[in-house]
């Protein structure tokens, strides 16, 4: 694990693998731990970079309110220090609003980029009041976990899992500064005036099933990123629990792509990227 001192933040990411960088970057939660049943799927062809940003776990910083100008330089500083630009940036909900920021402001550093259910700006009603509902239980920590744990995962997924694992679940979230700070920044998030200038290669990939951020604004992002191409999973908000095969075969067919062709002349079906 390596530390950085960026700004009045201590950050840290680990690298695992061999191969062109991929960056993967946490959404709002404990931090980087969200990657560690995935990162090693993509060790084989990469380094992969796992930053612990501001919010996280494992970072600290002076507090206050967080702004994507902090994380995007955060991002920015681990790509640097790591000697590996231009990278790949994998980014997710609030980490993919980090990613395209940095993409948009710093694209000497961003080779392709890859955007998990993210959204462009406030606008939605519905996520900007189950937001607020979210923030509200933050008195309460018990419930606070078990709505995110609603908002996180589909009807679908819960039903299947059974009763022991929801409970589960409901542990994975609580109400901690640092995530409170995140979701705060969450319903402020606004992209709009960064999106065009995005010169990367984009993928964004949307969550049909997705309660936390309706999956309409995962296509509002890719019709917002000129060029951009598009898939969507079958899944809820936490794709990696939910389709974490299919999530890969996507991603890896976006990188890869020369892979990608002659599979899909094969015996396997093709990308779904679109």
């Amino acid at each position: 694990m390596t530390e950085l001192v960026v700004g009045n933040a201590r950050i840290h990411y680990r690298a695992e693998g061999d191969g062109p960088a991929l960056v993967l970057v946490h959404g709002g939660g404990p931090g980087s731990v969200i990657w560690d049943a995935i990162s090693g799927r993509f060790a084989d062809r990469h380094t992969v970079l796992v930053p612990d940003l501001a919010g996280s776990e494992q970072a600290t910083d002076g507090g206050g309110d967080l702004t994507l100008d902090a994380l995007a330089e955060q991002l920015a500083a681990v790509i640097e220090h790591s000697g590996a630009a231009p990278v790949d940036v994998l980014g997710f909900s609030l980490g993919a609003a980090a990613s395209a920021a940095l993409a948009a402001t710093r694209p000497e550093l961003v080779r392709r980029l890859i955007l998990v259910a993210g959204w462009t700006h406030p606008g939605d009603e519905y996520f900007r009041n189950s937001m607020a509902v979210w923030l509200s239980l933050a008195g309460d920590a018990e419930a606070f976990g078990r709505y995110a744990a609603v908002l996180a995962h589909s009807r679908r997924h819960l039903n299947n899992i059974g009763r022991e694992a929801v409970e589960q679940a409901t542990g994975f979230m609580r109400p901690t500064t640092g995530i409170l700070r995140q979701l705060d920044l969450a319903r402020r998030v606004d992209l709009r005036d960064l999106l065009p200038d995005i010169q990367a290669e984009t993928l964004v990939i949307g969550c049909a099933h997705d309660a936390l951020i309706p999956v309409q604004n995962a296509r509002e992002l890719h019709a917002a990123i000129a060029g951009s191409a598009y898939a969507e999973l079958d899944s809820g908000h936490v794709f990696r629990a939910e389709q974490p095969e299919e999530f890969v075969r996507l991603v890896g067919d976006f990188l890869h792509p020369a892979t990608a062709t002659a599979t899909a002349t094969g015996t396997a079906t093709g990308t779904g990227v679109s």
